[in-house]
Order: C-alpha cells, then structure tokens, then sequence
C-alpha cells in the first residue's frame, strides 16, 4: 500500500476526514494493495499509514464496513469487494535458497537468541547491540558437490507482528532444531504484504556466490536479511520455482 495522507485531496476540504481516509483506503483496494478476503492492517498500522488518529480509521472502517466493502470477524477487518475470492499465492520458500535442485539433500535449522551479524542489525533499523532471533541453515547435496550456508535476522516488527515467530524466542538455544519454512506464510497470515528483494553476487576467485535477501512490509518496515552463501562446483547454480496460473 503506497503511503497516502488526508493532504493529497486539498480540494475535499470539507469532506469529513474519516470519509476522505475511507475513499482513500478503498482506492488502495481496488488498485490491488490488498486482494478480496485479504486481511488489512490493523488500525494502529493504518493511522499511521494515512498519519490520523486510530478513531478516524476506525470511523473509516465503519462506513466501509456498512456499505459491504470490508467486513470484520475475530480474526479482523478484511477487504470485500466483489470480485472472484482470492487464491492464496504460494509464498516462496524461507529461507531463500533453502531448497537445492540437487535431490537428496541433507539440511539443518536452528535459532539462537542473539546479537545479529555484522551489517544485519542496521538492515534492521536496530542497535549494533540489541539481541533478536537469528536462524541459521546448512545444506549440503547428497554427492557433497554443493553446500549451502544462510544465516537470517528477524527485525524486532516482525517478531511483534508474528506469533509463530515470536514463540521460538524462549527456546532459540541455537541447538534446537528449528522449522520455519512457512516463516512467509505466517508474516502473510499476520497482515504483512512481503516486498522481496535479492542481491546476487560472485564471490570473486572461488565458486561461491552470495545471495543477500531484504524484506519489508507494506509500510517499508524491515522484516528480515538473509544472507545465503552458495558454495557449488559446477558452473551453473539452478533456483527452481513455481507461480501459479491466473484464475
């Protein structure tokens, strides 16, 4: 969802404030920000988001509400406008690269409780210092040919807006074996619309390459870095992936 404020309709003076955020929002819904039976951020979130007060977004979301365009239940607001329901897209893999194209592989995942690695926690918008959850991943293909190596800092938002992820806090030892390969799936279900972006780059003299991934919400509020060190010796490095069909 693009930031918008009351501001951008200078000639909507007199129009309430709770009817302009309402116009506001519903144009952000049909553009597509947040598909038919997808759940909208919460009322903090979008106060923020349109920088009002949580009542006039809760007045916004009444009026839409009335007139059928976005409906409430326990699980919260969700958008409801006609259209064919959404399908669920399939979110990509966490972490990035986990997934080798060589069959057979061994892999292994555990969390830690810990200051992140250098260069994460200002990523993260953190301090240097501060401790948050760290996931490590280590896969190696049956033939020992290629081996995998990625390390992920979770941002202190997403583990307040995440409760799968936020529970792992008491138990990440850095032992334990850990499964988070829906770790997109449950920002997804917690409201987060995910923004990926991917850096590639070869490790100069060597058959590496590094792949470094960044994700942030619709508010451009870090989620995540991982950063993933393929070490493969063959001249190709194959990521296979799935999209599926329009409806």
């Amino acid at each position: 969802m693009a930031r918008t404020t009351p501001h951008d309709h200078p000639h909507e003076a007199g129009t309430p404030l709770y009817r302009r955020i309402a116009r506001e929002l519903l144009d952000e819904l049909r553009g597509g920000a947040i598909p038919p039976g997808e759940r909208l951020p919460g009322e903090r979130q979008l106060a923020e988001h349109f920088g009002v007060s949580r009542e006039t977004v809760r007045q916004a979301l009444r009026m839409l509400r009335r007139d059928g365009l976005v409906a409430t239940d326990r699980r919260g607001s969700h958008a409801a406008l006609p259209g064919p329901p959404s399908r669920t897209p399939a979110s990509p893999g966490f972490p990035v690269g986990a997934r080798s194209a060589v069959r057979c592989a061994a892999d292994r995942a555990t969390v830690a409780w810990e200051t992140p690695p250098p260069g994460h926690a200002e990523a993260l918008g953190a301090a240097p210092a501060r401790p948050t959850l760290v996931h490590r991943y280590w896969s190696v293909s049956a033939d020992g040919r290629e081996l995998r190596t990625a390390v992920t800092s979770f941002s202190a938002v997403a583990l307040a807006e995440v409760g799968e992820l936020a529970r792992y806090r008491d138990r990440a030892d850095g032992a334990a074996a850990a499964e988070l390969r829906r770790a997109y799936d449950w920002m997804r279900r917690a409201g987060l619309t995910l923004h990926h972006r991917d850096t590639i780059t070869r490790i100069a003299g060597t058959p590496s390459v590094r792949v470094t991934r960044r994700v942030h919400d619709q508010f451009a509020r870090p989620l995540e870095i991982t950063e993933l060190l393929v070490d493969a010796q063959q001249d190709a490095l194959v990521y296979e992936f799935t999209v599926p069909a329009a409806v």
